[in-house]
């Protein structure tokens, strides 16, 4: 499976659509005690598994361009990958957890499951294939190991 959009790109039209859903739909508007603390809770979190993946990858000196997985030099299975085998994407959705937090519209839900969904369906899949073929029974392995996000 050939991938087309990056995924910084997904993100960000991800985190558009959370912005539009709020602002255009008349209800699901939500407050609870601690809502502040959980966005930077998340936001800090995603900002620690991201920033952590990056320097594992660094370390490694493999790839980090998820559009060409097929590029990887080394699999990476330590570290946080030992907890899950898509930390950046796992970044990406906590990010987009606390805009949606921020937002305060409880239909963001179902954008943020239509984030994973794509993320699984047109992103990773195309990675998990051409890993497997890089590294065949080392990433099967690993796979049966390792949840895809956490």
């Amino acid at each position: 499976m050939k991938l087309k959009i990056p995924p910084v790109i997904v993100f960000g039209v991800f985190a558009v659509v959370l912005f539009l859903l709020t602002h255009y739909l008349p209800v699901g508007e939500f407050e609870f005690f601690g809502r502040s603390f959980l966005i930077y809770l998340m936001l800090g979190l995603g900002s620690l598994v991201a920033a952590i993946a990056l320097l594992q990858f660094f370390r490694k000196k493999t790839t980090v361009d998820p559009m060409h997985p097929e590029k990887a030099s080394k699999l990476v299975t330590s570290g946080i990958f030992k907890y899950t085998r898509n930390p950046m994407y796992l970044g990406m959705l906590l990010f987009l957890i606390a805009f949606a937090l921020k937002l305060g519209n409880a239909f963001n839900t179902v954008v943020l499951a239509g984030f994973v969904y794509y993320m699984n369906h047109f992103q990773i899949r195309g990675e998990e294939e051409s890993l497997n073929k890089l590294f065949g029974k080392e990433y099967k392995i690993y796979t049966k190991a390792t949840r895809r996000w956490f």
